[in-house]
């Protein structure tokens, strides 16, 4: 102690205390700093470093997945016609392989990289740290990150794994990974590694991959392969190109259809529209373990989402379009087209029928908006052919909708004069009391229409209207089909189409069906299937006819309909012009097409410059890691190179950032009083750990199987173990054979702190197998019902502390080992 501090509170400028344990801190500044407050600021710098790696490993894997994304162009027969090829396109990079080798790279890189440096550094001697930090990291991987996916979905909601042959083989060997690290160092050759073990270590990691590989293909199950379930596969619908030849990421007949489904919303702008769209895409399209990783580092960075954040308006518009229902009752779900401010009060039906001897008809007021007020509006009738004190009882009147009520009934009579007339009509009007208009306001719907139908004959059906336009972009024709001067019994008349100019299946699908009207019936759509062909032709026509009445009714005059198809141009245009909108909002939301100014941009402006969107957490985030994304807006982008000159430079500054942090945490844990073992499984363990945390839990939420956010678990455990001490025990192994000198690894506090992990890995997985087969927790791996769920969480919470706690005390001396 003579040449470090007697105790805390003593400063020497001469020699300080841990200044030999970095490869190139501390700084010498340092010597006249009090001990505690070195620690406070090693353990920010620390949490500082943990976020810098963290953000050059979101760009380190989106090098990978534009690497892994990249396809080929090959010819396969013609299923279909002989002697004939398709030209289709396929991935280079099976999915397994790639997350169990660039995608566990980029995920584990931190620890790996930490390993190899540290032995390096040390003259190709083992250290704790790095050896450590694997261990821990797998710990936490398993044990906590678990804990959190199970807990994080929805009750009762569930996700299993989906590809479960391919978890068998990596489960293990994570598990077989940490018994070989034990056998290694304390059974075979004690506190030595050989040549020829760190070689069987090191090619480990090739099996894993080939053996996960032929698991993923079923060749250790007998299985006819079904070779027409392959083509369907293999051989996908051709991708559409815009107008300068690049491909699109979806297809202009989905767009189409989104448009029918969002309606003639006039307050939404085509940006509006093609946002929507985007996330509408974004939401279906199938998401890799890397763009989870992605996402999760960007969470902590407060930096460009991956997944669309539409503003609160449209928000509320995509959740209506997802779900609305199809037409019911030839009336659609309302989307909202603004978020209310005032109460608005509108008719719930525009039009209402009644039969005379019912005598009474009841308009439905409703309120959309605000209800926690009470608000007043009045009803006046107005003739049309039913005259008011002769065929119903006028109508004007005040009224009040109650707070928390959002519709109100009225109930306006109806004369039963036994006499026959034809159908006759009035108006109900809606409207606000004088001085309420400062309180609520009117909507569309402010006049009803009543008819008055005789109920003594059958009546007669006809059409509408003799002439019906429709635009092409339509989707489907709706024409109405009214029964008049009668609505007693039940009946039924049959309906179909004849080509005039346009041409069945091509222009319109045919119909030849039967409405049925009830007793009291007055009104029936018939729904027609408008073809569109996205080609500019002339306007083309066909009829629609009814034909064959029963129960009495007769048809009427308008016995058929001639529905002209109008080719509409403009809305074409705007679709096209919308379909470059959305492909430019894809683009943005793409890791593999980013340039070098758009990253700047990115890094320069909160949550990617989506100001919109952004919470006090992304400006948090992007005030703290500020420096360093701007830092990294210097690495190459994912464009250049196709992702491999980004791979290798972004490599560089993790390994750069990961010997920093093996000084820091070094030092951190002698100025604390921690052991290099203690400092690595648990806090450098957390800290390279946090963004898979994130990314799992969000994989979790999002995706439909488990795979995504625990399937890669054991993968990356085992891979860390095979790749991160294969290959530095390999390099040394090398060095130290050279010399004719063995290989010295101290298994001491390591091999306690596997021997304990082990014992946890064996229960985990017990507890999982067990939630997958069994009923109560919901057959699934993550999810079920609310409180099986919560026990299994914090059992697993429990696990990590209990590992936590008993290498703490084994690397203190309180429990005694032997290795």
């Amino acid at each position: 102690m003579s040449t470090e501090y007697a105790n805390l509170t003593t400063v020497s400028c001469q020699r300080f205390k841990c200044s030999g344990r970095g490869l190139i801190l501390p700084f010498g500044t340092e010597a006249c700093m009090s001990i505690q407050l070195r620690a406070v600021l090693y353990f920010i710098f620390l949490l500082y470093l943990f976020l810098g790696i963290a953000i050059i490993a979101d760009i380190f894997m989106s090098s990978i997945e534009t690497i892994t994304s990249r396809k080929q162009k090959i010819r396969y027969p013609d299923p279909g016609e002989k002697d004939k090829y398709l030209t289709v396109e396929v991935q280079l990079w099976n999915a397994t392989v790639a997350n169990l080798t660039l995608m566990a790279l980029g995920s584990s890189s931190p620890e790996i990289l930490l390993s190899i440096i540290e032995i390096v550094g040390n003259r190709f001697e083992a250290g704790e740290l790095g050896p450590g930090t694997i261990v821990g990291s797998a710990a936490y991987n398993l044990l906590m990150i678990c804990a959190l996916c199970i807990s994080s979905i929805k009750a009762p909601e569930t996700r299993r794994i989906k590809l479960y042959n391919v978890f068998l083989v990596t489960s293990f060997f994570g598990f077989f990974a940490y018994i070989w690290l034990f056998i290694v160092l304390s059974v075979i050759s004690k506190d030595v590694v050989d040549l020829w073990e760190a070689i069987i270590t090191f090619l480990m990691f090739p099996l894993v991959v080939i053996l996960a590989y032929l698991a993923e293909k079923n060749f250790f199950i007998s299985k006819e392969i079904n070779m027409e379930e392959e083509e369907r596969t293999l051989i996908l619908t051709p991708p559409e190109v815009d107008e300068t030849g690049n491909q699109r990421v979806f297809r202009k007949e989905d767009l189409l259809q989104f448009l029918r489904d969002l309606g003639q919303s006039t307050s939404l702008s085509l940006e509006d529209k093609a946002q929507l769209f985007a996330a509408k895409l974004s939401e279906s399209m199938p998401r890799s373990r890397m763009q989870y990783r992605i996402e999760g580092a960007r969470m902590l960075a407060g930096g460009k989402s991956l997944f669309p954040n539409l503003p609160g308006k449209l928000q509320e518009i995509y959740h209506a379009v997802e779900e609305r229902s199809p037409i019911e009752n030839g009336q659609r779900r309302r989307i909202p087209e603004e978020i209310e401010l005032q109460p608005k009060l509108e008719f719930s039906a525009v039009i209402y029928a009644v039969l005379e001897r019912e005598q009474k008809v009841d308009v439905m007021v409703k309120r959309t908006g605000p209800i926690d007020v009470n608000v007043r509006f009045r009803l006046d009738t107005i003739d049309g052919t039913a005259t008011a004190g002769e065929d119903y009882e006028k109508l004007s009147e005040e009224f009040k909708m109650e707070s928390g009520q959002q519709e109100k009934k009225i109930t306006i009579h109806v004369i039963d004069d036994n006499q026959w007339e034809p159908d006759e009509t009035f108006f109900v009007k809606l409207s606000l009391p004088e001085g309420e208009e400062k309180h609520a306001k009117v909507g569309s719907k402010t006049i009803a229409l009543v008819t008055i139908i005789n109920d003594d004959d059958p009546g007669f059906i006809q059409f509408e209207e003799p002439i019906t336009l429709v635009k092409e972009s339509v989707g489907k024709a709706e024409i109405k089909v009214a029964r008049i001067n009668g609505a007693d019994g039940r009946v039924t008349v049959h309906y179909r189409t004849k080509d005039i100019d346009a041409t069945a299946r091509k222009d319109y699908q045919p119909v030849d069906s039967e409405l049925i009207f009830e007793h009291g019936e007055i009104s029936k759509v018939i729904a027609i299937p408008i073809v569109d062909d996205l080609e500019a032709e002339k306007d083309e026509s066909f009829a629609v006819e009814l034909y064959d009445s029963t129960g009495g009714a007769q048809i009427g005059k308008n016995a058929k309909t001639v529905v002209t198809i109008i080719n509409d141009d403009d809305y074409k245009t705007m679709a096209n012009k919308m379909a470059s909108l959305v492909q430019v909002d894809m683009d943005k939301l793409s890791v593999t097409k980013t340039t070098w100014g758009q990253k700047f941009r990115e890094a320069m402006n909160v949550n990617g410059g989506d100001i919109e969107t952004a919470k006090v957490g992304h400006y948090i985030g992007h005030t703290l890691a500020f420096f360093w994304k701007v830092l990294f807006a210097f690495v190459p982008p994912t464009s250049i190179a196709g992702g491999w000159l980004t791979f290798f430079v972004s490599l560089l500054f993790i390994a750069i950032l990961t010997a920093v942090v093996g000084d820091v945490a070094a030092i951190f844990g002698c100025l604390v009083g921690l052991k290099d073992s203690i400092t690595a499984i648990s806090f450098v363990a957390l800290g390279t750990s946090l963004p898979d945390t994130f990314a799992s839990m969000i994989a979790a939420k999002n995706s439909k199987t488990a795979d995504d956010a625990i399937g890669n678990v054991t993968g990356s455990n085992s891979v860390n173990v095979f790749l991160g001490l294969g290959l530095p025990w390999l390099v040394a192994a090398i060095y130290w054979e050279s010399k004719n000198l063995p290989f010295t690894v101290k298994a001491g506090d390591l091999s306690f702190s596997v021997l304990v992990f082990s014992v946890c890995c064996i229960i985990g997985m017990v507890v999982l197998t067990l939630r997958r087969f069994l009923g109560v927790f919901g057959k699934a791996e993550l999810g079920g019902p609310t409180i099986p769920k919560y026990i299994c969480s914090i059992f697993f919470v429990i696990l990590w502390i209990a590992y936590l706690t008993l290498s703490g005390l084994q690397a203190y001396g309180h429990i005694k080992w032997q290795s």
